[in-house]
């Protein structure tokens, strides 16, 4: 998990070559990853170093943290 902070609002991996291989492939693993919202293979890159939150792990963990972020911001 690497979420927006105030130092890095824009999160703190690049889309491009840190967070879609890693999604990738615990993706095929059975777990999920979102960047707060919306599924990371999902977002379209804007720029090649665009950097974006991450949180990567098993479904039900991954799930409950954007219930958490959807009720708490």
């Amino acid at each position: 998990m690497y979420p927006a902070t105030t130092k890095n609002p824009n999160g703190k991996l690049r889309l491009v070559y840190e967070c879609n291989p890693l999604s990738f492939i615990v993706e095929a693993a059975g777990g999920y990853s979102i960047d707060g919202e919306n599924r990371i293979l999902e977002v379209k890159p804007e720029n090649l170093h665009q950097r974006i939150p991450i949180f990567i792990g098993s479904k039900n963990n991954v799930k409950k943290v954007a219930e958490f972020i959807e009720k708490y911001g």
